[in-house]
């Protein structure tokens, strides 16, 4: 059990997509204007993460892994198919993905409006082929484990966003020089962000 919960809270303010990895950084930037929409993408990466994580974790052990394809004949002991990893996790990851983007339209319509065209290119959001990367990286023993670190990977990528989301709402009403507003700035708070995440790599889990 303590096993799980280190995984979950270092996924989260250790190993942060974002502030750790950088991983994600092109919807953290462009949809980050408002909590509302931030609070959905990061409800959505979430979604998929918890998903296409496990679900990989189960193509990899399962059918990818040297040896995986034993559980079908024993003269498949020596079969490697880790060659396919990539094709095989983006796969997953693009038809979850295509599931969100169809349930957000059918009962979210105006969070659908808002997210645009950052809602299917979750497809392509490299935090998002990254946790299963990293889930095949870090072998993780059980399907509970994989799952525990999605879950987490997807809560700190959303706690990324919606912070740096509340920051700009009041950076609004600041004033910012002229070369720095917009993006200028959001890069600066960024990297201070990561920064004061760092001091979390201290806590011994």
């Amino acid at each position: 059990m303590s096993n799980i919960f280190n995984i979950f809270i270092k996924s989260i303010f250790i190993d942060n997509m974002v502030f750790a990895y950088f991983l994600g950084m092109c919807s953290y930037l462009a949809v980050s204007k408002t909590v509302k929409t931030s609070t959905g993408l990061g409800i959505a990466v979430t979604f998929v993460l918890i998903i296409t994580v496990p679900l990989n974790w189960i193509i990899d052990n399962y059918l990818l892994k040297p040896g995986a394809l034993i559980w079908l004949d024993k003269s498949f002991a020596e079969v490697n198919l880790s060659f396919l990893s990539f094709i095989l996790f983006i796969a997953t990851i693009a038809a979850i993905t295509q599931f969100v983007e169809m349930v957000v339209e059918k009962f979210l319509p105006a969070l659908y409006n808002a997210l645009g065209i950052f809602l299917p290119l979750i497809a392509v959001n490299c935090a998002i082929l990254g946790g299963s990367l990293f889930m095949q990286q870090r072998d993780f023993d059980t399907l509970g484990e994989a799952t525990v670190y999605a879950l987490g990977s997807g809560l700190g990528w959303a706690l990324a966003i919606i912070s740096i989301a509340a920051i700009r709402e009041k950076l609004a009403y600041s004033n910012v020089p002229a070369p720095l507003k917009g993006l200028g700035i959001t890069f600066i708070i960024t990297g201070l962000m990561a920064i004061a995440f760092m001091s979390f790599m201290g806590i011994k889990i």
